[in-house]
């Protein structure tokens, strides 16, 4: 039997999938590392602890699976977005990265938008907002000039773990569409945002396509590992990019729901002709020569973790979930926004913060839980509906993350979607689209489609239920009014935040 493995880089932990021609996952292995909070939003890892924690699951999945070494064709990348790495002369980083939640940098925004003007969403396809790279350049710049003098490329986190293991500096397209830096039409680093802040050229990594080989395992990371020095690697994707690849998110009409930490609505673009005004994000797919659009909602998952551990900690979500079911849609007349960290689409907005609104003496734990999955959802739609508003067709959408492990969850986003719901059988997000990309470049399908017809298998439809759906859409429309009605309030309350 031959393998491929995906490597999920993630900000909690990392992943590894070793999966077989046949779309079977054959084994996985997963390391958590730290993150580093030194100051009030500051959000950090130390790339070495990347390295560590995938030599160590990737030395796991070879012993555990007693799959031979060299039955193992082929390695690929899924990867966190946006964080900073910059690397000296030597390759090794100055200093420790600078994550996607870490949001130090509102300053260096607003000097972004003043100095692009229109000019920053017309090449670069999405607005200056904390989490992007660029941000985080100009804010190392400023503020540790003796870290900046050192630096001679930056990189993002799953380039660095793949130059550990390969020593090839490469980033790959969907990936470098989430810096601020690509003129994602074009395909290419935009001379223009690199004038504009006076950034040499070469600071910026030679770019790929994600499904690229960039070549094998050196000697040193195949001992390391376990694997063979011929393994083949390829450049991988930004994790988005990969659970669309994994979700089967290939084509025109297939939108992906992702509910996660933070919630995802992706909906595949074939060309960059679609204009979204910047309201949700435009980067390159992991599918040469394709788009996706995506909105995001900050505090998903998120919000329910919060809600267990403040009012359940200790409690199983099945404890704490159950009886949602027997509450009818709107929950009593409770409404949640999940606002717990700020928001970003459809409003970009850092100090806005969550609310309960319609409290009364009726309503039980139940109510709230189920009103907590309810927004949820209700901001995760605010995507939906500006996609159709522009024009596209949202018809079928695949779900996958914690909101797919639910049936309940599940028909409430059919209902309040309006869409047909779909889970999957063999659901593993962004390491299968990882491995995906390695099992096409391996040969072993002719395209992305072609691999996703075998590895990706859907299990359940979800229809929307017509009377749900109608008074789902009446409190949508509610729910959209909370925003504006809170945001002066919370930009108030902000002053009192310790």
């Amino acid at each position: 039997m031959k393998y491929v493995i995906g490597v999920d880089l993630g900000t909690s932990a990392v992943k590894t999938l070793l999966v077989a021609r046949d779309g079977t996952v054959a084994a996985e292995a997963s390391r958590e590392y730290p993150l580093y909070h030194d100051k009030s939003g500051w959000s950090e890892q130390d790339p070495e602890d990347w390295v560590k924690g995938t030599i160590d699951a990737l030395q796991a999945l070879v012993r555990e699976s007693g799959a031979d070494p060299a039955d193992i064709e082929g390695l690929s990348f899924s990867g966190q977005m946006h964080g900073l790495v910059l690397l000296d002369a030597d390759n090794r980083p100055v200093r420790r990265a600078i994550l996607w939640n870490d949001t130090r940098t509102t300053e260096q925004c607003r000097e972004i938008e003043r100095t692009l003007g229109d000019r920053l969403l017309k090449v670069t396809r999405n607005p200056a907002l904390e989490g992007f790279t660029l941000p985080k350049l100009l804010w190392v710049r400023q503020q540790e000039p003796e870290s900046y003098a050192k630096a001679r490329c930056f990189v993002l986190p799953k380039d660095y773990l793949r130059f550990r293991l390969n020593g090839q500096i490469r980033m790959d397209l969907s990936d470098a569409a989430g810096t601020l830096l690509l003129d994602v039409a074009g395909k290419r680093w935009s001379d223009e945002v690199l004038r504009a802040f006076e950034l040499p050229a070469d600071l910026c990594p030679p770019l790929v396509e994600a499904g690229a080989q960039t070549g094998t395992l050196t000697a040193e990371a195949a001992e390391a590992t376990g694997l063979s020095a011929d393994t083949r690697v390829f450049a991988g994707g930004a994790d988005n990019a990969c659970g669309a690849i994994g979700a089967g998110i290939l084509k025109p009409g297939l939108t992906l729901c992702s509910i996660g930490t933070s919630g995802v609505v992706l909906t595949h673009e074939p060309d960059a002709s679609a204009d979204y005004a910047g309201k949700v994000h435009f980067f390159n797919h992991g599918k040469e020569d394709a788009f996706y659009a995506m909105g995001v909602t900050l505090a998903a998952g998120y919000s329910m973790s919060w809600f267990r551990n403040a009012f359940a900690k200790g409690e199983s979500y099945d404890t704490l979930l159950a009886g949602v079911d027997e509450i009818a849609p709107g929950s009593g007349g409770l409404l949640f926004t999940p606002y717990l960290v700020g928001e970003r689409t459809p409003h970009a907005n850092a100090a806005i913060r969550a609310s309960f609104i319609g409290v009364d003496g009726s309503h039980t734990r139940t109510h709230f839980a189920r009103a907590v999955m309810e927004g949820i959802t209700f901001s995760l739609n605010e995507s939906v509906d500006l996609f159709r508003k522009a024009g596209k067709t949202v018809s079928t959408i695949v779900s996958i993350g914690g909101g797919a492990k639910n049936p309940t969850w599940l028909q409430m986003q059919a209902d309040i979607f309006q869409a047909d719901v779909v889970s999957m059988e063999n659901e593993q997000g962004p390491g299968l689209g990882a491995a995906m990309l390695a099992a096409t470049g391996c040969g072993w399908f002719p395209s992305l489609d072609a691999c996703a017809e075998a590895f990706v298998k859907r299990a359940k439809t979800y229809r929307p239920d017509a009377g749900r759906a109608e008074r789902y859409e009446a409190l949508f429309r509610i729910y959209q009014q909370v925003y504006a009605q809170t945001r002066e309030m919370n930009q108030a309350l902000s002053a009192f935040r310790s």
